[in-house]
């Protein structure tokens, strides 16, 4: 084999071949093949990557370390077409060992041509990159289940913020008619603004007419008696109703600032619902961004994944 390989380079090298070869051997994994596939020499860094013996290797069919979905694709007959016709193939392979373990390799197959130009043998180099392979996999898995762990949360804070944008919503519509019920209110204290002054109007009057009630009874000496009785009762009552109608007018006053207070309190309390709603309609957005970009990322951890299974088929 070795003879075999060193017809291969020039004599004229200032290295020496056969230890260039020794050197090849002790560091890379190294495998023969006939032209059916068949193996006919492997030294012992590939048959120790592979679980065997270098000594047990030699009669076996390369399709014996393929995986049993590689060796019936048809990819695998355009692979062995292309070496038996002298195209030298290089890339990561994926192999099964002895033991049934799924490996990962970096590979170059080298079609091997005789004096008459013609293949006769594929030679393998290889180098064990199956450490790497599986940290890139396990870099890739958490790459998904993080992309779609960020995009359920991003989705769950969508949810969340519309359902506080719909209560928030649900508040600023209790606001509004809590601002036409304060607004009717003010309305009818108004009124009744307007009732107590026409109270006190007609007590005024009452009250000057009990006083000229009065004036006419003294003119009238013993015969206007009774009548300045009843000027006097009148009197009376005027005063009791301008007592009365200060004493409302006081509570319709205080009234007057408390719904003002409340009016004042509830608007502001308005414009500060509608600026929240404002807020959370941002942060919607925000979750919305965010779940593009999760989405983005989850499609391009699934191309990566399937990227690598593409390469489990080689």
């Amino acid at each position: 084999m070795r003879d075999e390989m060193i017809g291969l380079y020039p004599t004229s090298q200032v290295l020496d071949q056969r230890e260039v070869l020794t050197a090849m051997e002790q560091s890379l994994a190294m495998i023969e093949f006939d032209t059916r596939g068949h193996v006919l020499w492997a030294n012992d860094n590939f048959a120790r990557s592979m679980g065997y013996r270098s000594d047990e290797m030699p009669g076996m069919l390369h399709r014996q370390f393929c995986t049993q979905e590689f060796a019936d694709h048809s990819d695998y007959r355009k692979l062995w077409e292309g070496l038996r016709s002298g195209k030298a193939f290089q890339d990561k392979i994926l192999r099964v060992t002895k033991e049934g373990r799924a490996i990962w390799l970096e590979a170059t197959y080298m079609p091997i041509r005789n004096a008459e130009g013609q293949v006769y043998a594929i030679l393998k180099v290889a180098t064990d990159i199956n450490a790497r392979e599986q940290a890139t996999s396990k870099i890739t898995d958490e790459l998904s289940d993080m992309s779609e762990e960020l995009l359920d949360r991003a989705n769950k804070g969508v949810v969340r913020s519309h359902e506080i944008e719909s209560a928030i919503g649900k508040v600023v519509e209790r606001a509004n008619q809590n601002m036409e019920v304060l607004g009717l209110l003010d309305h009818q204290t108004s009124l009744i603004r307007g009732i107590v002054r026409t109270i006190r109007d007609i007590a005024s009057q009452t009250k000057l007419l009990s006083l000229n009630a009065a004036i006419e009874a003294a003119h009238a000496g013993d015969y206007g008696r009774g009548f300045n009785v009843v000027a006097a009762e009148v009197k009376k009552l005027a005063g009791q109703v301008e007592e009365a109608t200060k004493e409302v007018n006081g509570y319709v006053e205080g009234i007057v600032a408390q719904v003002q207070a409340v009016v004042k309190g509830t608007k502001y309390s308005q414009i500060f619902v509608t600026e929240s709603q404002q807020r959370i309609q941002q942060a919607a957005d925000e979750f919305l961004n965010i779940g593009e970009a999760a989405r983005q990322l989850d499609t391009q951890a699934k191309e990566l994944r399937l990227m690598l299974q593409l390469h489990n088929s080689l």
